[in-house]
């Protein structure tokens, strides 16, 4: 037999043999996950976005969609494991309890949240969750006593003056009567906001620091704006590690080591006064200390710079040039607002760089600055309520929020922190009386 055919006979030999050999389960895992991606539409490497031949066999395994676990090669997929494999971690289930909680929330009627509020489910929503938290149930909406003045999306959830006013598109001035109604909605909003720091410990729920927040607020004669405004079914916002913003309150208890920020709205004497502030839930890790003492002073470094004259884009430069100095990013998903009479008009002010938000600052001004910064990438993702955002990478998220008057010579903080408010912060010196902000 010539040379080259003895080679090819031993060649078709040897390949029968194999194919008669046992496969291992991974080997059969990892041979179905390709062909079961090969048939289906194209998906893009997650790695270098050329079409994707290959899928992870971890996320076969765990059930996880196509899209967060698709790539063009083994040599792609090896390449990407390090950060990859943190989306395993985040399908794991939670710790021991969990599902107790759930249990028993669902025993109490309370159902998942939908479609912005407007309706509820018994079963968790499938999703591809981008971190390791979920959402829980949560509790029927807290009611209002018929003595406390309403804002008009109380009842049927839809603003009514707030979309047709001139302010959507004009920034008003504030009269000094106007000023000094916000003035006192401030504080008790400041007040509100105190109330539900010191309730916050590891095993408490974020809908028990709802309850603290509704509470404190109709005890001082206020509404919690939040309450039914678009649907949404709280009286306070409360985001979790990744949770960027808008977090509904529900059955999940906080851990040692999380970090949470409330985000407190009240509506009194025809006002609106709204800040909000990221806590530590015990002891957390200095990454996580970093992120929202770094997001602390993005917001202070703004504020330092308002006065009449500066254009609210600066804003936005002075944020992401610390933000990227301390290596983290600026969401660009969301930006501060004018308030007063209304919850949300004019002006926006982004919190990144290189923005193209038009106007100047003018005394008798009134708005919000709440940068939003992450530990990862700045994008975000939204959540099936309608309203949580997370981040895309599932990485933590913090923010900081104060109501700022623009003064003739420079600015005040109307939601300064008061001599009474709680020691939370370490770089605080001097407790709740030793910082304006």
């Amino acid at each position: 037999m010539p040379p080259l055919l003895g080679f090819l006979e031993k060649f078709r030999a040897l390949a029968q043999e194999r194919r008669r050999a046992p496969v291992s389960a991974s080997a059969l895992r990892l041979r179905k996950s390709m062909e079961e991606l090969d048939k289906d539409s194209p998906l893009a490497c997650l790695r270098c976005s050329k079409p994707a031949h290959f899928r992870c066999p971890k996320c076969l395994d765990l059930k996880l969609p196509w899209a967060s676990a698709s790539f063009c090669s083994q040599d792609c997929f090896r390449a990407a494991w390090s950060t990859h494999k943190a989306i395993h971690a985040g399908v794991l289930p939670e710790k021991s309890g969990s599902d107790q909680q759930v249990v028993e929330a669902m025993k109490q009627g309370w159902q998942y949240c939908l479609r912005k509020g407007s309706a509820r489910a018994s079963e968790i929503p499938f999703f591809d969750w981008t971190g390791a938290l979920r959402p829980y149930p949560i509790s029927p909406r807290r009611l209002v006593p018929n003595h406390i003045r309403r804002p008009d999306w109380s009842l049927d959830g839809v603003p009514k003056e707030e979309p047709a006013s001139k302010w959507q598109n004009s920034v008003e001035i504030k009269s000094q009567e106007q000023i000094q109604r916000m003035r006192e909605t401030c504080k008790v909003a400041r007040e509100v906001l105190d109330a539900a720091a010191r309730a916050i410990k590891p095993g408490v729920t974020t809908d028990d620091i709802d309850r603290v927040v509704h509470d404190a607020t109709i005890a001082a004669g206020g509404y919690p704006s939040p309450l039914n405004y678009h649907f949404f079914p709280k009286s306070c916002c409360t985001s979790v590690n990744e949770v960027i913003c808008h977090g509904i309150p529900d059955a999940r208890r906080l851990e040692e080591g999380d970090i949470v920020n409330v985000d407190v709205s009240v509506y009194l004497n025809g006002c609106h006064g709204d800040l909000n502030e990221t806590f530590f839930v015990g002891q957390v890790d200095e990454a996580s200390v970093h992120l929202v003492k770094s997001t602390y002073e993005c917001l202070e470094k703004a504020i330092a710079i308002v006065k009449p004259g500066v254009r609210y884009r600066e804003v936005g430069d002075v944020i992401s040039r610390h933000a990227a100095m301390t290596g983290l990013s600026v969401v660009k998903s969301y930006c501060g607002h004018g308030i007063g009479e209304l919850f949300h008009c004019a002006p926006n002010i982004p919190h990144y760089g290189h923005n193209k938000a038009v106007g100047t600052m003018k005394a008798g001004q009134i708005f919000t600055i709440e940068p939003m910064i992450n530990r990862g990438i700045w994008r975000d993702r939204m959540w099936p309520d309608g309203w949580t955002a997370a981040t895309a990478d599932g990485k933590r998220s913090a923010q900081f929020e104060h109501t700022l008057l623009v003064t003739e010579n420079g600015v005040e903080v109307l939601t300064a922190r008061l001599p009474s408010s709680p020691s939370v912060f370490p770089w605080l010196l001097g407790g709740g009386g030793g910082s304006t902000q």
